[in-house]
């Protein structure tokens, strides 16, 4: 029974910590550029879009097509480093636990 015990509350402060990355995620914030940085904006937490920055020469160009394609090759970039930070403040939480492969239970990073 010692060992339920024990298991529980390795359980519960593992919980407490994947809550905490999960807080610390939320305001957590990643710039992602594109075009040689004629394209930059920053997203925060899961994806909020917090700020966007084109430079005035694509204005210019008149072509919407190519800047449609930097804002979201920016986009990409941006969310790509979120979702590395993610992973690795949710692999911090889950500490000995990581990796692990419990038949029935999913795989935590």
């Amino acid at each position: 029974m010692k060992d339920l015990n024990a298991l529980m509350q390795q359980a519960q402060a593992m919980q407490a910590r994947m809550q905490q990355a999960q807080e610390k995620m939320a305001e957590t914030s990643a710039e992602g550029s594109s075009g040689g940085g004629l394209v930059n904006l920053t997203l925060k937490g899961p994806s909020e879009l917090i700020a966007l920055r084109i430079d005035p020469s694509l204005l210019a160009d008149n072509d919407a097509e190519i800047l449609s394609d930097l804002i979201m090759a920016a986009h990409a970039d941006a969310k790509r480093k979120l979702d590395e930070a993610s992973q690795a403040l949710m692999r911090e939480a889950a500490g000995p636990m990581a990796g692990m492969n419990i038949p029935g239970m999913p795989k935590l990073f």
